[in-house]
Order: C-alpha cells, then structure tokens, then sequence
C-alpha cells in the first residue's frame, strides 16, 4: 500500500490549519499536493478546478442558498419568539423549566429552520437573560444552548443531510430527513435528563408560573406557534409525498417564511436587503468550503486512500460493533478540529464503503457521521456553535467547559445508542417506504 499520498494530505491540511490558513483553503491545497505525488503540476492543477466546479454544478445544492434565506427569515421573523412561549407551557413547570424551555424550543427552532448558529443566537439572545434573572449560571445557560442548537442539524430540514446525499453518491435525501427525526429528538431527551438533575443539585425550580402549563395555555400557544410549525408538514410532507423535491421544497420554505414574517409584522421591504445579504455571505462560504471538500474528496479516491483505509479498518477487526466504535472515535475527534460541511464531504467517500462492506446501511450511517460531528461543533478550537453560544452569552469557553461536559457525555451516549441499535434511524423511512 502507497503511504505517500496520505502523509502528504495529513501533514499539509493539519500544518496549514495550524498556521491559520483558513479551512477552504487548506482543504484546497492539501489536496492539490496529494495530487503532486503522481500527477505534473499543470494536470493536477486543471483538473482540482474542474472537479470543484463541476462539483457545484448540482441541482441538489440549490437547496442550501434557499434553506439559509428561509432560515434567516424564520429567525428575523418572529418565530423564535412564538416557539419558545409553546415551549414554555410544554416544559416550563418542570425542575430546571428554562434549560428545558431552550432545549424543547431549539429542537422546534432547528426543525424549521435547519441551522444550529441560528437557533443558538435566537435562544441565547432571548432565553439567556431570563435565565440569569432566574438564578442560572450564565456558563450553564450557554452549554445548554450550544448543545441543544445541534439538533436542528439532524431534524429535518438539514442542510447537511442534502450535503451528506450529494456525498455518498445519492441517497434519497427523503429518506435521511425521515431517519432523523428520532435520533434528533432522542439527543433532546438526554440533554433534558442531564439539565434536569443539574437544576435538582443547584436547586433552580421550574419557571411556570400558576396558569401558564394548563390546557388552555398550551392550546393558545399551540395555536400562536401553529403557522410556524405547518412549515414542517408543508416541506416534509411534500417531500415525502412525493409532490416536490428538495430543492423545491426549499424554494417554497422561503416563500412562506417571507409570507409568514409579514403576516407577523416582523419583517419588512427595508430589512429584506440586509438579510439577503447575510444569507448570500452565509452561502458563498458553505459553497467554497463545499467545493474544496469535493476537490479534496476527488484526489483522495484518485489517490486509493478509501481502498486503503478501508484494508486498514478490515484489517483491524471485521466486527461491526468494533469497526463502528473505531469510525466513532475518529470522526469525534475530526469534529474537534473540522467544520461539519468538509468532514461529511471528506471523510463519506473513505468510511462509506467499509460500512456498507459490513452490512450497515448508508442512510443509518449518514445519520451517525452527522450526529458524530455536531459534537464537534460544540467543541474548541473550530467549533462555531460554541463561538456563537459563547458570543451570545457574553462568556468564556474556559467557563463553559465545566457545564458542557456533562453534555456531552450525554450526547456521546445517545450517539452510541443510535449507532448500535438502527431501527431508531431506519423505522420512519421504512414506514413511509421511502
């Protein structure tokens, strides 16, 4: 086996993120000096370019500029706002209610909105300082937002899903936004047991207050909240109906969004310039980023790294459970120092094939890889929700560790729960037999 190629693309992508060359680039460079091992300069050149051009030239990522516009309009628009009060009637009277409340509402919110960095700014900026208000730490308020934002990734609708279906060569983006549905809700049950005893130790008691967890207040909030939750029927249901794809469903998502903000009177003519100009930032970078991982994934398998890794990981054991404990462990630690967009789009093309040699479903394992690397998210030194949960709460990471470890245990156990037992991903898509 040629080691060669592989040393160059560990050794140069690690030493350019480390000088702080930014990721697209060093995913880009890296990739063209793999090539360099056996291919003259001016081919290997010409032809990074034409991959990553190509690359983009999907109908399938139309979906990611529409689904970051729908998701900046559904977080200017007021829906956070009529999420949260719904959450509050649902959890609030419970021990620890406003870490619940922020979870239950980011759960709400990353379903519709399909963005972690948007449900982390919405709940923080809103649900934080009521929470200190309360009682709550600061440092405990963020963990709780930063890790719950991360299930909007993995229910539906998810822009690293589409990403994930382009990756691994196809795989019915109908099918993953259906499989994510209980591994996200699960993630949410376990961060809630986790704030629940952490509120029983520290004493924090439940928010609600007489009146505001009865029947009528969940009905009237339930009805306030209604127009923003149809979203999910309208774009799911389409999708799985079969009447529009994805990338339609995405279209209409920033049609009703835009409908529903004025309906709200949230949102008018003059702010719509603003947040066109964020989403179009927000997708210039996803797309760079997406077009170098392509470029990268290209040179890896022209390079045989998958064939290799894939004898390596064989090599090592040929049982499933220890395999995906292997591929677990490495993609955690990939999601410490990688963005989620060129780690599902790197490391796909290396690990799908050794699953499905074993038996594993690409669905199923699309599903861990996405909730492998959401922990990541959370984690320094790239990890942009945490960034953005720190940001909001107006702390330090130093002093969100303590709370959020926790957490993350809490995650880590949901995900080996995922991994290890498939009909949590595999049971919806086989219902609707999509």
């Amino acid at each position: 086996m040629e080691y060669l190629p592989i040393l160059v693309l560990l050794i140069s992508f690690i030493g350019l993120l480390a000088i702080g060359v930014p990721v697209a680039w060093s995913i880009s460079i890296s990739a063209l000096l793999t090539m360099l091992v056996s291919i003259p300069f001016l081919p290997a050149t010409t032809t990074l370019a034409q991959r990553m051009g190509v690359g983009l030239d999907s109908f399938a990522l139309l979906a990611i500029p529409f689904f970051i516009l729908a998701g900046n309009l559904m977080n200017k628009g007021g829906m956070a706002h009529r999420l949260i009060a719904f959450a509050k009637t649902l959890v609030g009277a419970l021990p620890g209610g406003l870490a619940l409340i922020n979870i239950t509402a980011a759960m709400l919110m990353g379903a519709i909105a399909g963005s972690a960095m948007a449900s982390a700014s919405a709940m923080g900026s809103i649900l934080g300082p009521e929470m200190e208000k309360e009682g709550y730490s600061k440092e405990f308020g963020a963990a709780v937002n930063i890790t719950s934002a991360t299930t909007g990734l993995i229910i539906p609708p998810s822009n690293i899903l589409i990403v994930y279906s382009l990756a691994s060569g196809g795989v019915s983006i109908a099918a993953l936004f259906l499989a994510g549905y209980i591994p996200g809700i699960l993630a949410g049950v376990f961060l809630m047991i986790v704030a629940v005893i952490w509120a029983k130790r520290k004493g924090y008691t439940g928010h609600a207050k007489k009146g505001d967890s009865g029947i009528l207040a969940i009905v009237k909030t339930f009805v306030d909240a209604l127009p923003s939750l149809l979203l999910l029927v309208i774009v799911i249901g389409g999708i799985v109906a079969g009447i529009f794809t994805a990338t339609e469903a995405s279209a209409i998502a920033v049609l009703y969004s835009l409908i529903l903000g004025f309906v709200y009177k949230e949102i008018s003519f003059k702010n719509l310039p603003n947040i066109l100009l964020d989403s179009s930032v927000t997708t210039a970078m996803v797309l760079l980023l997406i077009a170098a991982s392509i470029g990268m994934s290209w040179a890896i398998s022209y390079e045989n790294i998958p064939q290799a890794t894939s004898d390596v990981l064989l090599g090592i054991s040929d049982n499933v459970v220890v395999v995906l404990l292997i591929i677990n462990a490495i993609l955690l630690f990939v999601g410490i120092f990688m963005d989620i967009t060129p780690a599902v789009l790197i490391f796909t093309p290396i690990f799908l094939p050794v699953v499905t040699e074993l038996g594993i479903d690409p669905i199923h394992f699309g599903i861990i890889m996405i909730f492998n690397l959401c922990i990541g998210l959370c984690t320094p030194p790239v990890g942009s929700v945490l960034f953005v949960g720190v940001g909001v709460a107006k702390t330090s990471i130093q002093k969100v560790i303590k709370p959020l470890l926790p957490l993350f245990l809490a995650m880590i156990a949901a995900l080996l729960l995922i991994t290890y037992v498939s009909q949590l991903t595999l049971w919806l898509p086989s219902l609707f037999d999509v």
